[in-house]
């Protein structure tokens, strides 16, 4: 078990700085189970808010990971959101200034849910964060709604995607 302390909330690119301990972001579609996922590993239910409307976390948020003394963040989801577009236009801008400028940020763990077939907003990230050479750790989610040949399915096909 981890202690997970949510030490920083980022709304604009300029309140991203400020921290000085590695960093491992979590980034997916919105309602991929990011926060669910940050829930389990610090064992607190309400630690990141979890919801059935896409598009709840609308910051990046900078979880203190203990031990091991380094930041597990939280990005916006993408993709569909009730939101406007200029809002969505927003969140891509902020999580661009993350992953772009931040020498701190050692890997991106890509949330893919095991249900869909690759997205073309899930195969763009995974494609922009290659090519700004940050490791990507793709972690397939929603497993246990999926059958087993389903699953080993899309496993595969994002094995071939991602070059693994």
């Amino acid at each position: 078990m981890y202690n997970l302390i949510l030490e920083k909330t980022a709304y604009t690119p300029d309140q991203l700085s400020g921290t000085d301990l590695p960093q491992i972001a979590l980034a997916g579609r919105s309602n991929v189970g990011k926060s669910s996922l940050i829930n389990t590993l610090g064992g607190r239910k309400k630690l990141a808010k979890i919801s059935s409307t896409p598009g709840k976390t609308r910051s990046v948020n900078f979880f203190r990971v203990k031990p091991g003394n380094f930041f597990l963040v939280d990005l916006p989801g993408y993709g569909y959101a009730r939101c406007s577009k200029k809002e969505r236009e927003k969140w891509g801008q902020l999580i661009q200034r993350f992953l772009e400028d931040n020498t701190l940020l050692k890997a991106v763990v890509l949330l893919l849910d095991s249900r869909l077939e690759p997205q073309a907003m899930d195969l763009e990230l995974s494609q922009y964060v290659k090519s700004i050479d940050i490791d990507l750790i793709p972690v397939l989610t929603k497993a246990d709604k999926c059958k087993q040949k389903q699953l080993s399915n899309i496993s595969n096909t994002w094995i071939n995607i991602l070059g693994l």
